[in-house]
Order: structure tokens, then sequence, then C-alpha cells
């Protein structure tokens, strides 16, 4: 994929954020695809928060980044092992407030409430098998995984132009 269709993902994703319906209906559970080499059984060590992450890693660096599924209306590209991640400090919509107040969003993993810091506080997952290609199963089906779950993710940093960042994932730990 090239870098000008990564933008212009990660914008048409930004793009969708707001409250309202879910753009898709939920995943039936239908393949046959072994995820288990990429789920890890401990969190792995020197994980960094979307944020920081986005400061400081440099393309292809060595990274583990933490943060919760969502970001937008739909979080996920159907039919992929992709999905975005926001950092931990942003709270969901359906979080409660430093005033004890929600927000009555019908889709909290949207963080409609947390608009205007989204763009730099998000991060792309690109789960790629060992030729460096997207795994092309859905994550929702092969990971078990569901909006606003903190996930920890190892991988490779990839940046572009604009300064989004991408992992290129080669391991997985979902925080309970």
């Amino acid at each position: 994929m090239t870098k000008t269709t990564h933008v212009f993902l990660l914008l048409a994703t930004v793009a969708m954020i707001g409250c309202g319906e879910p753009a898709t209906q939920p995943v039936a559970q239908s393949s046959n695809f072994d995820s288990s080499k990429f789920l890890l059984n401990a969190e792995p060590e020197g994980g960094l928060e979307i944020i920081a992450a986005r400061e400081s890693a440099k393309d292809t660096d060595d990274v583990v980044v933490i943060g919760r599924i969502g970001g937008s209306l739909n979080p996920w590209v159907d039919g992929r092992a992709v999905f975005s991640l926001v950092d931990c400090s942003l709270l969901a919509c359906s979080d409660e407030k430093e005033d004890g107040e929600e927000c009555s969003c019908k889709t909290p993993w949207d963080y409609c409430c947390e608009t205007p810091k989204l763009p730099g506080a998000m991060a792309l997952v690109k789960f790629v098998d060992d030729d460096g290609s997207v795994v092309k199963h859905d994550a929702r089906e092969v990971f078990d995984v569901k909006e606003l779950e903190t996930i920890v993710v190892q991988g490779k940093a990839q940046r572009d132009e604009a300064g989004n960042l991408t992992v290129l994932a080669t391991g997985m730990y979902v925080r309970k």
C-alpha cells in the first residue's frame, strides 16, 4: 500500500469521527485462520501510549504501543486484520468524566467527546504475515476483540510524511 493510500485511509477514518449509529454489523465467527502466532501470552515490556509513540518512534523502529480500539464509528478495516487504536489518556464517551458526567453517545468508541485531540492520539495497526502482507482476515473475527478493548501491540513503526503512525504488528496482547 502506498503512503498516499495510507494517508487517505487514515484521513477517511478520522473523517468518520462523530456520534451516531455503528457503520457495520458484528462479524460472524467463520474463519479457519490460526491467529495464535500473533497472540502473546504476556504483555511485552516497554510499551508506550500512542501519543508518546507518535512523538518518539521513527520509521522502521521496533515498537510496543498501548491503546484502545476506536477513534471512529468503524475503527476496523473489513476483511483485514487492521484497526485503529486511541491513546488511553483520551476518554471514550462511556468513560466517567471528572465531573461525574457521561456522554450519552450510542457509539462511545468513536471518542466524539475528544474529537479535537484524536488526530494526534491515534495509530493504525496492521497485522502482517511473514512476507509483509496485511493479513486478509477480519481482526474482530480472528482475534476476538471489540471496540474499547485495551490492546498492547508489538511490531515495526511505519511513518508517513504527515507524521501518522502505523504499526506493522507481529504480536498482540489483550489487557483484561
